[in-house]
């Protein structure tokens, strides 16, 4: 481990240098001077005024993206749902597809701005990935934005198989995709065949041993001022035990899709993923967890980064055995 000043982060030996260098731009002082989120509660247009911030700082990146790619990228709409198709540079057509659940917390970032995490698996799956543009809490609460999910998932089973469909999601996402398909369980919609999670929330509550034990080092997570608030504008604590909500609390005796979890061990949400895996684990589903040494929250995002190209590989290869794709 490289020696630190009071606010750097640890920056492990045992990672790229690619990584080594991001982790070094990174500060536990500068994580901290974000958590300054509005209260649940707050007026619309105080969270209208961050999501705003949030959307510009993530729109920075994606010129580079796009023109380094070239996919075709357009909005569509699924039943009134508002989506992003992603289709890889000489896509071919196929009877297969990809859904995005993105993150953001709940309240940050429209689908348009999280291409980060989907044109490039895009391109090494040579799929197409349909990326769903929820409204955000807290202009909308849990419920709803379950229900455009399924809303969304229902309109391509028009086209697709759910056999022939996979969903992935990244943090807030992966909570949003887990809740969705334990509703759709419930509602007797046919499920899709894979499910993939990256860095997925799947507590609400500061609840596991990495939320104490990595809570002073995750180089972007902070519980406090950031991740309270916006779980609390996403659902009422009350409901945080709630499946729905919080899928670790979910019922995995029943039919569920088999499931790829990768998680960093760097990131307060280790527990989480830990936790989902045991759950499936000893209800004798079709799981896989994917344990990255050093790696922080989403890295999968930072495209460039060898990390997040065996990240995306193996996300491919899980997808593509799943969905009985053959090359």
């Amino acid at each position: 481990m490289a020696p630190k000043t009071q606010n750097q982060v640890p920056i492990p030996a045992t990672i790229s240098e690619a990584a080594k260098t991001m982790l070094h731009g990174w500060s536990i002082e500068g994580r901290n001077a974000g958590a300054n989120l509005p209260k649940h509660n707050a007026p619309i247009a105080e969270w209208e005024e961050r999501q705003h911030a949030f959307k510009i700082e993530a729109e920075k990146p994606i010129a580079q993206l796009l023109e380094l790619y070239q996919p075709q990228v357009e909005t569509i709409f699924l039943d009134g749902i508002r989506a992003i198709d992603i289709k890889p540079k000489n896509y071919q057509e196929s009877d297969k597809v990809i859904i995005y659940i993105h993150g953001g917390a709940f309240v940050f970032y429209p689908a348009d701005v999280t291409l980060l995490s989907s044109i490039p698996l895009a391109d090494v799956s040579n799929l197409r990935i349909i990326a769903i543009d929820y409204t955000l809490a807290p202009q909308a609460k849990f419920h709803q934005i379950i229900d455009e999910v399924i809303t969304a998932y229902k309109a391509l089973l028009k086209t697709y198989k759910a056999e022939h469909i996979a969903v992935y999601g990244d943090s807030a996402g992966g909570t949003i995709t887990v809740g969705a398909i334990l509703k759709m369980r419930d509602l007797k919609i046919n499920l899709p065949s894979a499910v993939v999670l990256w860095s997925a929330w799947l507590d609400l509550n500061e609840i596991g041993d990495s939320y104490q034990t990595l809570k002073d080092t995750d180089p972007t997570l902070i519980y406090k001022g950031f991740l309270e608030n916006c779980a609390e504008a996403y659902a009422s604590r009350k409901e945080w035990e709630n499946p729905y909500v919080s899928p670790v609390y979910g019922d995995y005796s029943k039919a569920f899709p088999p499931t790829l979890i990768q998680v960093g061990s760097k990131e307060i949400f280790l527990s989480n993923s830990l936790r989902m895996y045991r759950q499936l684990k000893e209800n004798n589903k079709d799981v896989e967890l994917d344990v990255y040494e050093g790696m922080w929250h989403v890295w999968q995002g930072h495209y460039d980064i060898p990390e997040s190209k065996i990240a995306i590989k193996n996300t491919k290869n899980f997808i593509y055995k799943h969905l009985g794709i053959i090359k």
